[in-house]
């Protein structure tokens, strides 16, 4: 059957040949069996009424045999077999460009070349789901190419729940993931009913659609390290960045010190995705011995290098080494995923990689015990480093959170409100201050004709839009606008396109409305193809999580979620195609909600008033939020905002002097 042919057959009707297990393949692991024998049968009923009752007796036995094997039912049966890349937008079966767009989106995050465990639908994260299983994807890719523009797919955590009659102005696609009600919203609840197959954890951009390999993160962690120095004044070169984590976005981290200009050492417990760094050039140089990495930091430190150097063991043997061997850590982090303690995302140390995989499917209590160890091992190990001046900060993954949690000694001893732990969130000390409160946040777009021309064109044009704007900036902002400019510019030199033909730079409103518009001329024009917008959830507005995008609100209400909620039913109705919501997302179940959104650009004027007008709202929600809470910089922006959109009124706040509450 041709590709076009087998997107629209949907699920099968005669079953497909059993497929073999691929080895090489990097899968997930295997998950903690986590449910009764009945709720076991419950879960194979879930499983089997996506297929003819004909197919169930083949069936039933096979899908138990996943969920004994792996703890979740995958379908492996049902894995397309052609291969899976985002396609050019023409090359898709659908009577709405929209739906194409999104057809290729879903195809994008599930590239073997962009997927931590793509057999498993697994994007990044160790359990960033775009689906539960093969059915999903299949029936969802067959709606999506029979809607038309007066359609809207609805979303229930992975499963396609059916096209319903809407308008052309609404989005194509709504999407949830893992929204439980909050008493069922612990991790031991997303293992049972992720394996009773009703929910899944979206992550941020894997179930919403818009992952973008791990160019996204490289500039996040870019920008996060250049003003990390900034913040300890210093220049990054011959300076060390030691931090851990190289699975799906932790990858990147690497790639983003080395155009930041410093010595990085990343640490990953996983052979084969640190051999996959390696050869895919996101690392410069693999070694497996403490003693040799210690040699050729100093010699790194001596000759200034910019070098990125992968460590094949466990990170707490390197904090602890280089503690012993006098190695100065200038910045520390960590990005492995905390938000997935219990399921691959943190490893304890002293065991090998697959001693840790075996302990975690056949005694979860003792790993879970052994990791919690190796937490507070690892938190004391950083606090001797801190103590000789090096500045640690958490990267976003709970990583203080879990290591609280464990018992580590990693609070403050001084707590406040806000400021409980010991070390800053990035958000609390870089991202948020310097660039949040502003407005400027992960702007990101793919190039659908999948023409890398078509991507060296939106370049070209998004740098004159910056540069452009850069002139009359204020000088609050100037610095931002600078850092994006020379990311843009050595975009293509640092070859920094995974999978889909796309491009991330921070922007605020001003600049994502101006870029788009110039990127929907040209479309009209006829100089390049459609053009799919979007952003990470983690951003000005579209997520709230009180120890990550939110932590540096100080009012008492980063655990609230009022605003993420608002931002994706604000953009659904100002002309988004396709919108999310998340429960979790970097953080953990529990712990985060998070929205996000696609919008399609086709040159057209129905296009160009809905980029204004969603663009803006998707920006300035977050701003007016963190003004209200008091943010200085937010203040300055919601107010410039205010000044170049009269239909714009934003209640401000009045601040409070100290000396009267220090009276009470």
């Amino acid at each position: 059957m041709t590709f076009k042919n087998q997107i629209l057959e949907g699920i099968p009707s005669t079953l497909p040949p059993a497929k073999p297990f691929e080895a090489d393949i990097n899968h997930a692991p295997k998950r903690k069996d986590s449910l009764s024998a009945e709720e076991k049968k419950l879960a194979l009923r879930n499983a089997l009424r996506y297929f003819n009752k004909k197919l169930h007796p083949e069936l039933i036995t096979e899908f138990k045999s996943e969920l004994d094997t792996y703890g979740r039912i995958y379908m492996y049966r049902f894995r397309p077999d052609y291969k899976m890349y985002a396609r050019p937008i023409n090359e898709y079966p659908a009577k709405s460009e929209q739906a194409a767009a999104i057809m290729l989106m879903i195809q994008n995050n599930l590239d073997y070349k962009v997927a931590q465990h793509p057999h498993e639908l697994i994007t990044y994260g160790g359990n960033g789901a775009v689906f539960q299983n093969w059915a999903q994807y299949r029936l969802t890719m067959k709606y999506l190419a029979e809607m038309n523009n007066e359609q809207t797919l609805v979303m229930y955590s992975g499963h396609p729940m059916g096209l319903f009659p809407s308008h052309a102005e609404a989005p194509r696609v709504v999407v949830t993931n893992g929204m439980m009600i909050p008493n069922y919203s612990k991790p031991n609840d997303w293992e049972k009913f992720n394996a009773l197959g009703v929910t899944q954890y979206g992550q941020m951009t894997a179930g919403s659609y818009m992952y973008i390999g791990p160019q996204g993160i490289v500039h996040g962690t870019t920008i996060t390290v250049l003003n990390g120095f900034r913040k300890i004044n210093k220049s990054p070169k011959g300076h060390l960045f030691l931090t851990s984590g190289l699975g799906g976005m932790s990858g990147a981290q690497p790639k983003a010190g080395n155009i930041a200009g410093c010595i990085t050492v990343c640490a990953e417990v996983n052979p084969k995705i640190t051999q996959v760094r390696l050869d895919q050039g996101w690392v410069d140089e693999k070694i497996t011995d403490l003693d040799e990495l210690v040699t050729r930091v100093r010699k790194a430190k001596a000759e200034k290098e910019t070098v990125s150097i992968a460590y094949l063991g466990n990170i707490v043997n390197v904090w602890e080494k280089f503690y012993d061997a006098h190695i100065y850590i200038d910045l520390g982090s960590d990005q492995t995923s905390l938000h997935n303690p219990w399921a691959g995302g943190y490893y304890p140390v002293g065991l090998s990689y697959e001693a840790s995989n075996d302990l975690m499917a056949d005694n979860p209590e003792l790993f879970k015990e052994k990791v919690q160890e190796t937490l507070c091992r690892h938190a004391d190990a950083i606090n001797k480093h801190t103590e000789k001046g090096t500045y640690f900060f958490d990267y976003g993954n709970a990583f203080l959170l879990e290591a609280s949690r464990a018992g580590a000694d990693v609070m403050s001893k001084t707590p406040s409100l806000g400021r409980e732990f010991k070390y800053p969130s990035y958000v609390q000390d870089i991202m948020g201050p310097m660039c949040f409160d502003y407005g400027f946040g992960p702007f990101r777009w793919v190039c659908a004709s999948g023409k890398p021309e078509d991507l060296e064109k939106t370049d070209t044009i998004a740098c004159s839009i910056l540069e452009d704007i850069k002139k009359h900036a204020p000088e609050d902002i100037q610095q931002q606008m600078a850092d994006n400019i020379q990311w843009i510019k050595g975009a293509q030199e640092n070859k920094l396109v995974v999978g889909s033909q796309a491009r991330i730079l921070y922007a605020d409103a001003e600049g994502r409305m101006k870029i788009a518009q110039a990127f929907n001329n040209a479309i009209a024009k006829g100089d390049i193809g459609y053009v799919i917008l979007g952003r990470d959830h983690h951003d000005v507005s579209g997520t709230d999580s009180p120890y990550r995008e939110t932590s540096n609100i100080y009012d008492g209400s980063r655990f609230t979620t009022d605003m993420a909620i608002h931002n994706v039913i604000g953009d659904s109705f100002r002309g988004a195609t396709w919108v999310s919501i998340h429960n979790g997302g970097g953080v953990g179940w529990g712990e985060v909600i998070n929205g996000g959104f696609g919008m399609v650009l086709d040159g057209t004027k129905e296009a160009e008033k809905r980029l204004k007008s969603m663009l803006f709202w998707d920006v300035n929600n977050g701003i007016s939020r963190r003004s209200w809470a008091r943010n200085d910089g937010a203040i300055f922006a919601i107010k410039r905002a205010m000044e170049t959109e009269p239909n714009l009124k934003v209640t401000l706040p009045n601040t409070v002097d100290d000396s009267l509450l220090d009276l009470l």
